[in-house]
């Protein structure tokens, strides 16, 4: 009896509630006074659980005097509160993810040649869909293999690479040495995005101050947003100086020398 009890508190019952509801299966109807005894509670509580039992609709009154009392039959009550918890979860199934777009995902700082390393690997291992990825042709040939596996997987790859690029798979942007984009050699940048869901950016080169080469890391979506959409512009700058090398030598001078000036003054 008590195992009982504790299932129907489970439920929501109180105490008092799963006894008089087990009494009434025992027998029915009774009044408030009867149900009282057989549930061995106060005869004040009983009608309390009475009241509340009633209100939920698991028991009904009669107009007659005394009222006399009747459960629902247990395969009612646990057929109702299936569909209850079942329309529950499926309410919190739907709801509860949508709830993390709200959240601030982290930027996450990465340090040392092996973490730095292996958050690059991770990256190319996890990809399902699509990395979009700046690179330089140094440290392309030491992710190639991964960059390749990834390809094989029937991930979609995109290359921005600089410093006399080249690769035999995937769309390849290769900027020229004298790209309005050729500030970030020296740097050996790297920027990748995997399926639109967490990117990196940082330099591959050690800091002076520390050492060792640094990137951040985030599922940000703000943050994944920027460093996407620098490839992207990288990839445009990269192919518009492609198709029209005369002309916007015309325009700016060899090396894009004017816009540096115009825009970095």
């Amino acid at each position: 009896m008590e195992n009982l009890i504790e299932k129907l508190k489970e439920l929501g019952f109180s105490g008092n509630e799963a006894k008089v509801y087990l009494a009434l299966i025992k027998k029915f109807p009774l009044t408030g006074y009867e149900i009282s005894k057989m549930a061995n509670i106060q005869q004040a509580r009983a009608y309390d659980a009475l009241k509340s039992l009633e209100a939920k609709q698991v028991v009904t009154v009669s107009d007659e005097k005394p009222a006399a009392y009747t459960p629902i039959r247990p395969k009612e009550l646990t057929k109702r509160y299936k569909r209850k918890i079942t329309s529950t979860l499926d309410f919190l199934d739907k709801k509860l993810p949508s709830i993390k777009e709200t959240v601030s995902e982290p930027i996450v700082p990465v340090y040392g040649e092996k973490e730095v390393d292996e958050k690059i690997t991770e990256l190319f291992r996890s990809a399902k869909k699509e990395l979009y990825i700046l690179i330089s042709s140094g440290d392309y040939r030491e992710y190639e293999q991964n960059i390749f596996d990834a390809y094989n997987r029937g991930v979609e790859i995109k290359i921005s690479g600089y410093d006399n690029f080249s690769a035999s798979f995937g769309q390849i942007f290769a900027q020229s040495p004298l790209s309005v984009l050729d500030s970030k050699m020296a740097t050996r940048t790297i920027l990748i995005v995997a399926d639109s869901n967490e990117g990196l950016y940082g330099t591959l080169k050690p800091n002076p101050a520390s050492g060792l080469p640094e990137l951040i890391w985030s599922k940000n979506s703000h943050v994944i947003h920027l460093i996407k959409s620098y490839i992207i512009l990288s990839m445009y700058i990269t192919d518009i100086e492609s198709k029209f090398p005369e002309q916007l030598r015309y325009f700016y001078g060899a090396g894009m020398k004017k816009l540096r000036e115009k825009v970095l003054n």
